[in-house]
């Protein structure tokens, strides 16, 4: 059975590229729109799904507020081939 990651940004550019990054390590990725059927953040079955949050911005404070939020990790944008691993080790 494949990895599967559920992908969402902002950004189109950051997401065909994580998407790129990640498919080349054959991982399968859910695109924006089926993301956001899951993303009701009221829903349980969200409660035992590991984050990891990337960002361009990587200031002590946002890394510090996204870690006590319950972020498994914080990893600077972009999302090269040499984070996959540590990525997909919170599955």
């Amino acid at each position: 059975m494949a990895t599967h990651v559920l992908l969402v940004d902002d950004s189109c550019v950051d997401r065909m590229v994580a998407s790129r990054v990640f498919e080349s390590c054959n991982v399968k990725v859910e695109g924006a729109k089926q993301a956001l059927k899951f993303l009701d953040m009221k829903s349980p079955k969200l409660n035992h799904l590991p984050v990891v949050i990337t960002c361009t911005n990587v200031f002590t404070e946002r890394v510090k507020r996204c870690l006590d939020g319950g972020a498994k990790d914080f990893i600077a944008k972009p999302i090269k081939v040499d984070d996959v691993p540590h990525i997909l080790s919170y599955i």
